[in-house]
């Protein structure tokens, strides 16, 4: 069988991939689908006679549970073989229909249909003078347990977060979403990869437009491999590439579960634990699962302190480079001598101070996320004393700075999900303030605002429920949150929340 392999080409291949139909012969169907797979040692193609027809079974090394295929399978058509058939498709419908049990079953009518499968977990059984193959789910590669998430930890809220395999994260999905209008769709992503995603929201809660517009997406998305959620981020946000997020990712399936009850789009990648959830309004960066287990007036609290965390991580190397170089009769007279008195035994000015402590501090974060976890904390430990320390007993550097790009690295783990444009944001502000002075923080500012202000994602304001401005949404849930009793009796979505359903009422009233 081996030696009539044909010698496929990679483009040919690709160019027949979905063309090649199963015909009739075993042999035929064999030859195609060890070409369109150039043999691959993964591919197993077992044989067998079952009342003097041949059969094959393909499978996958590694993706299938063996155990079940022993006695789903081989044990009945060996010990229980079908009798008083009198053609091959007879035998194998019979075979279908009454002897094979598995949860997913389903025929095939391609080869590459058949490969998909395989490499899916699936055994596909073929018979010959049968122009159709029948793939039984009996998925057993080896994957992660579901573990408490490694981000968004949270104190009373629940430990499980999502894992690689793509079923049992939409089985955790659907235990804590019982509802009939709780839907998943299934579709492959990736010219090369195929990588299974699955679209999940609740008919009666999401727009059927922003549905319809993710779909739309996906299906065109031009990539050849999917990796991982991120892969797909892009393609999902509306407009040119912005700094901050339009689409959250989340680890945590009951954030998940809470965000499609709002009338969100959740997406979850196979070969990912992250789900990504869109729209997302800017304000959600600053909420966590624990602000809806504690009290109102403490979750209020945390997340006035989060933000005031954002903000000082922006702001504060930058207002403090503008003010001891512009400004400096702003600053009260004791604490500007004792700034005067340690820039005067440093070797650099303010302003190359903090570009130079920013970039240490970065790099030191950077080395002590990537290195092994017994190398990153000695990393952690020995900058922290050869940055913080010895640059200041040296005079390198002065320790007004050492303490602000410390503190400003330490609020912006307040908001984890914000690192990324609060360090080219910081960058920024440096960047005017050394430059500029109180000037060029207020015009960064000012930039920064309308861009956030002007972005629209699905139809739904990014900025919402803040521009435009919706009190009662503020009021519910946003820097403060009203209590459990007031939330159950305010059925929302997320178009309610950010004021479109009513100013669409008031344009056709």
């Amino acid at each position: 069988m081996k030696d009539k392999i044909p010698d496929f080409s990679e483009k040919e291949v690709n160019n027949t991939l979905e063309n090649i139909k199963l015909t009739n012969s075993l042999e035929e169907n064999c030859v195609n689908i060890r070409a369109m797979i150039n043999n691959s040692t993964d591919l197993i193609v077992k044989p067998a006679v079952i009342e003097g027809r041949k059969i094959v079974f393909i499978t996958c090394e590694g993706m299938i549970d063996k155990m079940k295929l022993a006695d789903l399978v081989y044990r009945p058509l060996t010990e229980n073989p079908p009798r008083d058939c009198h053609t091959a498709k007879e035998l194998f419908d019979k075979i279908a229909s009454t002897m094979l049990i598995a949860e997913e079953q389903r025929q095939l009518y391609s080869c590459d249909e058949v490969l998909q499968a395989a490499m899916s977990g699936f055994a596909v059984m073929l018979c010959d003078e049968v122009n159709y193959a029948i793939a039984i789910g009996i998925q057993g590669f080896s994957h992660r347990s579901i573990d408490e998430p490694s981000t968004h930890i949270n104190l009373r809220a629940s430990r499980e977060g999502f894992i690689e395999v793509i079923r049992i994260n939409i089985a955790m999905v659907r235990r804590r979403m019982k509802s009939p209008t709780l839907k998943t769709e299934l579709m492959k992503v990736g010219q090369r990869s195929n990588t299974d995603i699955c679209i999940c929201y609740l008919t009666d809660r999401a727009d059927s437009k922003a549905v319809m517009q993710v779909k739309d997406r996906l299906k065109n998305i031009p990539l050849n491999t999917i990796l991982s959620s991120e892969f797909l981020q892009s393609f999902l946000e509306e407009g040119k590439p912005g700094l901050f997020p339009q689409v959250m990712t989340s680890e945590r399936p009951d954030v998940f579960v809470s965000k499609l009850y709002e009338g969100r789009i959740g997406i979850i990648v196979d070969g990912t634990p992250f789900a990504l959830i869109l729209p997302t309004l800017f304000i959600e960066n600053f909420h966590t699962m624990d602000d809806y287990t504690h009290k109102p007036y403490f979750s209020a609290f945390m997340r006035i302190l989060r933000f005031t965390a954002f903000i000082l991580a922006v702001i504060l190397p930058g207002l403090y480079v503008a003010l001891c170089n512009f400004n400096p009769e702003m600053l009260r007279s004791s604490l500007l001598l004792n700034i005067y008195s340690s820039v005067q035994t440093t070797a650099f000015p303010i302003f190359g101070e903090c570009l130079i402590m920013y970039s240490l501090y970065e790099i030191m974060r950077e080395a002590g996320l990537r290195l092994p976890k017994s190398v990153g904390h000695a990393v952690s430990i020995v900058g922290g004393l050869v940055i913080g320390e010895i640059t200041v007993s040296a005079g390198l550097m002065s320790a007004p700075v050492v303490l602000i790009i410390a503190a400003t690295g330490l609020c912006s783990f307040a908001v984890p999900d914000l690192y990324e444009s609060l360090m080219i944001m910081r960058l920024v502000f440096i960047l005017a303030g050394g430059i500029f002075g109180l000037f060029g923080i207020t015009v960064a500012g000012t930039l920064f605002l309308f861009r956030l202000c002007s972005k629209n994602a699905y139809g739904v304001p990014y900025m919402a429920p803040f521009a435009p401005f919706t009190l009662k949404s503020i009021i519910r849930d946003t820097f403060v949150r009203i209590s459990w009793r007031r939330l159950s009796r305010t059925d929302v979505t997320l178009q309610q929340l950010s004021g479109r359903a009513k100013r669409k009422a008031d344009k056709e009233g």
